[in-house]
């Protein structure tokens, strides 16, 4: 495999928190927080996903004040425009400068039973629409117990990648269901076991090139204090963050792994 630098990505997942109001205030407290802190811009990418109602005032915010940060929704429709009560359109998101969407999370899996056929549908419109999928991929468990620790994270990506181009831009998130939002994260060494799975996985479908340069992400419990340890894997190249992307100063010290408990 072609060895290449990926810039880190951070990624605040805010899932249906905060209005439109509340957006800026996060925002501009996590811009100061990491200005402050003579954070260097381009050490990591920092993407944040708020709610569709905070899309339009983030990026206007993001825009007026030239933030560093890029923006992506939390999900998409398949289709492109239609009678779709309720869905949003990639084209949509392209129009309002979303770089990234994220697709497959755990609860979209669960709670609106997406399958995995319905997640490839989603990672094409992405890409149709020029937008870059965080692909998340994970188990419970009761997976983990039953087949360990790969099986059905490597079963969902194998589904969800068939037919990407091997141009493409894409992300992958590991998301361990039974880490979310528990306290208790994945150990570094496991989290690295399967991150280095799923990039075999994007090799085997996509291409060797697309897995050098695809950023492979931790999600699962992530903090400031356990962000280095994942962050010292070679396969590890980021984190999707939930609840702690929700609190500027936290959030900026996860950003800041490199300086505040170094790797």
């Amino acid at each position: 495999m072609v060895a290449v630098t990926r810039t880190p990505l951070t990624a605040g997942n805010w899932k249906m928190n905060l209005d439109h109001l509340q957006a800026l205030a996060l925002v501009q407290k996590l811009h100061w927080t990491l200005k402050d802190a003579k954070h260097e811009d381009g050490s990591v990418e920092v993407a944040i996903f708020p709610p569709f109602t905070d899309l339009r005032t983030v990026q206007t915010l993001i825009d007026a004040d030239k933030i560093p940060f890029a923006l992506g929704a939390q999900d998409l429709s398949a289709h492109t425009s239609g009678a779709y009560t309720g869905e949003v359109s990639g084209a949509f998101l392209a129009k309002l400068d979303c770089r990234y969407v994220i697709i497959g999370h755990s609860e979209r899996r669960e709670y609106h039973n997406e399958t995995d056929e319905v997640v490839a549908a989603k990672v094409q419109a992405a890409l149709t629409h020029g937008l870059v999928p965080v692909v998340c991929v994970g188990e419970t468990a009761a997976d983990l117990e039953e087949f360990g620790a790969s099986a059905v994270p490597v079963g969902q990506l194998r589904i969800a990648l068939a037919g990407v181009p091997a141009d493409a831009d894409i992300v992958v998130a590991y998301e361990p269901v039974w880490a979310i939002g528990s306290g208790q994260a994945a150990t570094p060494e496991q989290a690295q076991d399967v991150c280095a799975t799923l990039r075999t996985v994007v090799a085997e479908v996509v291409g060797e090139d697309a897995a050098a340069r695809t950023r492979i992400l931790y999600g699962g419990s992530v903090k400031s204090s356990n962000i280095a340890g994942f962050m010292r894997e070679p396969d590890v190249d980021g984190a999707l963050v939930g609840g702690a992307s929700l609190v500027a100063d936290e959030f900026a010290a996860i950003i800041r792994y490199q300086k505040h408990v170094g790797v």
